[in-house]
């Protein structure tokens, strides 16, 4: 059974510009998919739709048998539990050090504060920078920044994992080490949604590739290449 589903789903902005045309496709639990196109495509639109960051015009949108159309807005905190998500800019509280930021997210969700430390702790050591807890977000790299992202978005063990150009701003020694992390997170039974226009990697790590141009699905491939110039 699918673990995602889109149903004809169309995004159209107060602008009349259509994001998503009549997108309809499945996910697996486990997989590891890229999203790829060019700039303009509809991939961060669709990335959006899928932790309710944007409500479909049209259509449905199922995550395990749940409608996010159907969704009230108090209802979305809980989907995000099940649905980490992964930016580019990394999105981290600056005020906060390196565990606080992680903790956080397990604050907000109500956890038993008995268990917080031991999940920050194993979550750290899963993205190899344990070291630099109580660092603050700028006395990090870039990479190191991305891994604490990571490390916040996967602490609550999400069922998905939805990554926005997660490589974009770093070099591609740390690039390469953020796809290591992402693939343990795979390994480990999460399914990992990617927006890239990263060729190389895409090329490299052979997985499912979802190609989209102007909001619509126009490539599926279980182990795809890139298939656009960058």
């Amino acid at each position: 059974m699918s673990l995602i589903k889109l149903n004809d789903v169309w995004k159209v902005y107060p602008n009349s510009v259509k994001a998503i045309n009549g997108m309809s496709i499945e996910f697996n639990k486990g997989e590891f998919v890229y999203i790829v196109g060019p700039s303009g495509a509809g991939k961060s639109t669709f990335i959006r739709l899928l932790y309710r960051e944007e409500k479909a015009s049209k259509g449905e949108i199922y995550i395990d048998n749940v409608n996010l159309s159907q969704l009230k807005q108090k209802e979305v905190p809980h989907l995000r539990r099940r649905v980490g998500v992964v930016f580019q800019d990394f999105k981290l509280l600056q005020s906060l050090t390196v565990y606080e930021n992680i903790a956080f997210a397990l604050e907000v969700i109500e956890e038993d504060p008995a268990k917080i430390k031991q999940k920050v702790m194993d979550v750290l050591d899963l993205v190899k920078i344990k070291s630099k807890a109580k660092f603050y977000p700028s006395e990090l790299s870039g990479g190191e920044q991305q891994r604490v992202a990571i490390a916040r978005a996967v602490v609550n063990r999400p069922d998905i994992l939805i990554a926005d150009e997660p490589t974009g701003n770093l070099d591609p020694d740390t690039a390469w080490s953020i796809m290591d992390i992402l693939e343990n997170v795979n390994a480990l039974g999460t399914t990992v949604i990617m927006a890239t226009h990263n060729k190389e990697i895409v090329n490299t790590l052979k997985r499912r590739v979802i190609a989209i141009e102007a909001g619509r699905v126009v490539r599926d491939e279980a182990r795809g290449n890139y298939g656009y110039e960058v």
